[in-house]
């Protein structure tokens, strides 16, 4: 046969063969974790400014792929934020369980699309696992349902569609037929504490603004059922399991049996949080939200499995299919779990792979001491900045922790210090209308020492800060 000399296809065809390349990758990504726990949290302005190097235009003729992964990793690794490290508790943001990220790497090679069963029996198969696996761990309702979707903002918005169409559809309104012009009238509550993505989330559904109910809540964000108003067949009441700054859970126990006494559809966002069910030390937080109807969580925060991994759970597998249903005279049915019946993608990777990979590696006790062992270095941390004089301003009753140092603009200047010290790096909140520093201990790299070194940064930053 001849070969096709200069196309790019049979360029890549020859590189597709080349050993050297995946293994020069492996050695990248080796010297990268052999050195993110020395490597400042995050980048100085010298790895910033190494950036620039890959601002140009498109080249006109093929790159060699060596030169290419040489590239990034000379200037695209320095300029990391060190999330996989230790000292990193921004954004609720986990680290990478080792199974997980070792099964990624081999799942990307296998480049599978998760659509359909005939597209990848394997994948089908381990979604069909996972799912089992999450009802149990979670304690959720037997036959309960699950799609694998991006994150969190993507699961509330798939359960809130859900939600919306059996809520319609006892009604009487068919909305995947006709719309919402005409629709009967759904009340909407949701508490003042709810994560912005449940607002995003309504708001593209047509649900949002104005025409919400607002439940206030107490002085640890969570939703006081004193100010729930009546409840019906017509309501759609959205809980939160760990607010997204105090990590506080609402009274699950207290709401939830009012709320299928009243036929009210509740959903639960639980991106971090909802994992404290999988303790038994710390599971009763979520006590009763087994009485929910959907739960929207994370996998790659609490859990340490890699980005993107959220996850929609339904009670009633017919609500979360029906709302998210496709058809085309190309896709037969397979008599298989199809899983873009549960998402709203339909090509979308593997990634129920690798939770699968986290969760067989971790195991229930695993899982469970993980949960506990993020909570216990919250509650160090805590005890060691309040030993210091700084100002703890919740309850820390999971992996949250609120920090000022008492003064609005101290702890602004603070907590700037700190993030650019490289030693360690938190966000910021506004929490009853106040500035203050927000410690998300999220990743099971964080130490003993992790924390002693992140306070002594915390000590120092305040003190230059009031020169």
């Amino acid at each position: 046969m001849k070969k096709e000399k200069g196309k790019v296809s049979a360029i890549m065809r020859e590189q597709a063969l080349d050993k050297g390349l995946l293994e020069k990758a492996g050695r990248c990504a080796q010297d990268y974790l052999d050195s993110v726990l020395d490597r400042p949290v995050f980048p100085g302005e010298e790895d910033l400014e190494g950036l620039e190097e890959f601002r140009h235009d498109l080249p006109e003729e093929p790159g060699d792929p060596g030169e290419i992964l040489d590239r990034l990793h000379r200037f695209g690794s320095p300029a990391t934020v060190a999330q996989v490290g230790g000292r990193y508790f921004g954004f609720v943001n986990g680290g990478v369980v080792p199974a997980s990220l070792a099964v990624k790497w081999l799942v990307d090679a296998w480049d599978q699309n998760a659509a359909l069963y005939a597209m990848s029996p394997v994948v089908s198969v381990l979604e069909e696992v996972c799912e089992g696996w999450l009802v149990d761990l979670f304690g959720l309702p037997e036959g309960s349902a699950a799609g694998f979707v991006g994150g969190s903002a993507t699961a509330n918005l798939c359960g809130i569609a859900a939600g919306r169409d059996h809520l319609l559809a006892k009604c009487g309104w068919d909305a995947s037929s006709k719309g919402l012009f005409g629709a009967p009238e759904l009340k909407v509550v949701v508490g003042d504490g709810a994560h912005a993505t449940v607002f995003k989330a309504l708001s593209i559904l047509g649900l949002g603004g104005e025409r919400l109910v607002r439940v206030p809540t107490d002085g640890q964000g969570r939703l006081r059922p004193d100010g729930l108003p009546a409840l019906d067949e017509r309501t759609l009441l959205i809980l939160q399991a760990g607010n997204v700054n105090s990590g506080a859970f609402d009274p699950f126990a207290e709401i939830c049996p009012r709320a299928r006494e009243a036929g009210a559809w509740v959903h639960i966002d639980g991106a971090f949080g909802l994992w404290a069910a999988s303790s038994p030390r710390l599971r009763h937080l979520t006590a009763g939200m087994e009485l929910a109807d959907l739960w929207s969580v994370d996998a790659h925060k609490t859990l340490n499995a890699p980005y993107d991994s959220g996850i929609v759970l339904c009670r009633q597998r017919e609500a979360l299919t029906g709302a998210l249903q496709v058809s085309g005279s190309y896709i037969a049915p397979s008599g298989h779990r199809d899983g873009m019946h549960y998402t709203l993608d339909m090509s979308r990777r593997a990634r129920a792979v690798e939770l699968w990979a986290c969760l067989a590696a971790l195991g229930r006790r695993g899982v469970a001491e993980l949960v506990e062992d993020l909570h216990d270095k919250a509650v160090l941390f805590a005890h060691a900045l309040a030993r210091e004089g700084f100002h703890i301003l919740n309850e820390v009753c999971f992996n949250q922790v609120l920090v000022s140092c008492g003064d609005p603009r101290l702890t602004e200047r603070t907590l700037a210090l700190v993030q650019g010290s490289g030693e360690c790096w938190c966000g910021s909140a506004q929490w009853d209308g106040e500035f203050v520093m927000r410690v998300s201990v999220c990743s099971y790299r964080t130490t003993a020492e992790d924390i002693e070194r992140s306070v002594r940064a915390f000590v120092r930053a305040r003190k230059e800060a009031r020169l």
